[in-house]
Order: structure tokens, then sequence, then C-alpha cells
């Protein structure tokens, strides 16, 4: 039979998916391990059953459901995740999750004989809504977060990892959720852009070559506060004024980097004591650097310490950095790039070779197997809001695309 993806079912499923939220409708909110994630968690395991999968969890709660292969050994795999920040759209994550369960079932359909066996795996955590940290699951997975350091990340109401996950039943170790290095001979990821540029170019689908990674700081800078009006110019010590002239060096940092991949966004700026009348005396910052380049990278990093020093001497303000995370980027692997610019090509559908400038949890599955992704077009590049859209054309492009690439992974 030839290889069809049944859009009306995995159309309805997105619906379906998209109900079990926290928020009302059109947004969806699935925060890990709260009620809503719980209750999609056990309706994608019935799906997978259903296709006659054999369907298990790790100890963070990463889940795998496996369409076993004619030989043991290395499999294929894909997936995504499905946590959703808050007042989200129904989309990411989720069409690497529910298309990878429809390739699975069409190649089942098609009569399809995998020698490898293929497996849809679903990530815990590739938000940072819950504990700070994104893609937790694929961290621990690929060894890049220790089972120690996952132990001791909190939420807002101070519960731990562990806790959590001890309180809803998630049994063994952490220690042993890392993956072995043949786990996957292949892993490939199914993603909305989030972001305009197929849309812009007219391409229906994307492949990626090369996944952006961050850098990720607080900084807090200490000056000193006081009445606004009795304290005077010459003699102030204004925090806010040195961090409004910190995030404008991060920004023509970014900008004088040579490359457009480099971006820099200061996200967060809260301000202490936050009264009209009163001199910001404590400012804390967030920033974010991405590059798919790890040298231009890091050497914005250096430049916005090198800011951070002549600021911190000229205003007379303490300036600390604490870096959270500086994960380096990846590069997809070529055996499945060709793969899936063959699938494409198979089908007519013309692709763009093009970066992930968003990371996945793919960044950290290419730690420990070969690893590629595959984009479709959304809505004005619009994502992480309820008016996220793909249209159920080019999720039925990408489907089948996967699809194709999953059977040749799966057979040599």
């Amino acid at each position: 039979m030839p290889l069809e993806i049944d859009s009306d079912r995995l159309l309805a499923e997105i619906e379906a998916l998209a109900s079990i939220s926290a928020a009302d409708p059109p947004a969806v909110t699935r925060i890990v391990f709260t009620p809503a994630d719980l209750k999609a968690r056990a309706w994608l395991k019935a799906k997978c059953e259903e296709a006659g999968l054999v369907v298990r969890q790790d100890a963070i709660g990463n889940t795998f459901a496996r369409w076993n292969g004619a030989e043991s050994g290395a499999a294929v795999g894909t997936g995504s995740h499905m946590d959703a920040i808050p007042n989200a759209g129904k989309y990411d994550g989720v069409v690497g999750v529910l298309g990878g369960l429809e390739a699975i079932r069409a190649l089942q359909r098609s009569g399809f004989r995998p020698r490898h066996s293929i497996e849809l795996l679903v990530f815990t955590s590739e938000e940072p809504t819950r504990f700070g940290i994104g893609c937790l699951g694929s961290r621990l997975l690929s060894g890049t977060l220790s089972p120690d350091a996952a132990k001791r990340l909190t939420d807002k109401d101070g519960q731990s990892v562990e806790e959590v996950r001890r309180n809803e039943g998630l049994q063994g170790e952490l220690k042993d959720v890392r993956l072995a290095e043949d786990y996957y001979k292949a892993f490939v990821e199914l993603h909305i852009e989030q972001g305009p540029r197929l849309e812009r170019e007219q391409f229906p689908l994307g492949v990626v070559t090369n996944i952006a990674a961050p850098a990720s700081a607080r900084i807090i800078l200490e000056g000193a506060g006081g009445h606004a009006g009795s304290v005077l110019m010459p003699d102030r010590r204004d925090a806010l004024c040195a961090a409004a002239e910190l995030i404008l060096a991060v920004e023509n940092a970014a900008r004088s980097s040579g490359a457009i991949d480099t971006v820099a966004t200061v996200g967060i700026c809260d301000v202490f004591p936050g009264a009209v009348n009163s001199i910001p005396s404590r400012v804390t910052l967030t920033v974010d650097i991405r590059d798919t380049d790890l040298k231009r990278r890091d050497g914005v990093m250096r430049e916005m310490e090198v800011a951070s020093h002549a600021i911190s001497a000229n205003r007379h303000v303490s300036i600390d950095t604490e870096l959270l995370n500086a994960d380096a980027p990846a590069r997809c692997d070529p055996t499945i790039i060709d793969a899936l610019s063959e699938a494409c090509r198979k089908h007519q559908l013309s692709f763009l070779p093009m970066p992930s400038r968003a990371y996945h949890d793919s960044l950290f599955m290419s730690h420990v197997a070969p690893t590629a992704m595959l984009f479709i077009p959304c809505r004005h590049g619009y994502s992480h809001r309820p008016d996220e859209y793909a249209s159920p054309e080019d999720i039925a492009r990408g489907t089948l695309v996967l699809a194709e690439t999953l059977a040749v992974l799966a057979s040599g």
C-alpha cells in the first residue's frame, strides 16, 4: 500500500490534546507534572498502545513508545515534547509528538516492516517554566545535566525535582536516565519553525542543518538608593542607569558580531525598590545570548564582561555575573539531512536548508545520537502564544516526509 498520512485523524488528535489544558481555549497551558500534564501523558500512552507500541517511562518521565523491528540493537527515534508554557499554542512540540505517532501508523498501514525498531520519544519538560531550566528530560538523557544537579532544581514553591517526580509515582534513579551511546542509530525531530522564514520565502519544509544554543546569565547590579529629589546627580550611583547602559552594550555586541545568527536578549529587568521617587539601588537582569557558532557566541559573552567592568568603574556600582548555562551549538548529521532531503524530493516538495535559531531537545540528543530536525512553517512565525498556527497541509507534508525518512533510516 502507498504511504499515506491520515490528516483528519492527526488534526483531531492535535485538537483533543489542546483541550487537555489548564487554560481556556484557544490558549494551552501544560506545566510539567501538573494535572493537565499528567492527563495528557495518560491520553498519549493510550494512543500509543492502541497503535501496538510498547510504552515505558524513565525516572524523570521521558516516555518511550517502540515499534519493534526485526533486529535488536539501536533504534531509530523521533519525537518532541508536550509541555506548554502558560498561555501558549497547540502546535509547539505537539506536531513532533503526534506527527511522529502518525508517521509510525502510516508506515504500519503501508505494510512496511522495520529492520531497526522505530521509537517515539516524548521528552519531559522541554520548557523551563516550572524548574527554571529547559530540556530537563533530554539533558538527563544525554548526560549534559548531572543527576545531582537535577535533584537540586526547585519550583517557585520550593519543591525539588526529586520530590515532585516521586510524588507522581516515577520510580527508579535519575542516574539511570542517561542513554547508552548506541541506544539510537538516528534521531529526527519534526517541529514548527517558530520563526517566519519558511512562510516568508514560501518553502513548505525546512531541513535543519545546525541548531543554535544559548548562554544565559543572571547579572546583579548594586548601587546606592536615596531620595529622588535630594540626591544630586554628581553623587548618584543609580543601578538602573548602569543596567540600561549594560543592556545597550549587550545589544551592540550582538549586532556587531558580523553574523545574522547572533542574537542577544535581556528578558528580565527587576528593579529595587521600584518606587517613582526612589533611586534604584539594585537591578537584576537575565541575559540570553545565542548563536549557531560557539566562538561568536562566546565572543559576545566576553564583550559583555568587558562592558560590565567599564560600567562598574565609571558609575561606581558593583556588577556580579552568574553564568546559568552555556550550551554548545549542534551540527545536524549529514546522513539524516540527506535522508530528509531525498524524502522531500521523492514527494516533489521544495525545502530550505536552514539553521534552527531556537533550541530544542534535539540539541541535547545530538550528544548521544546522530540527529537532525525537520521544520514546517507556522503563520507569521508566531509561537508560544494562543494564535500559534500551522496549516493542516503543512502538518501532513511534514509528517509524510518524516515517515519516509524513518523508513529509510530503519531499513539501513
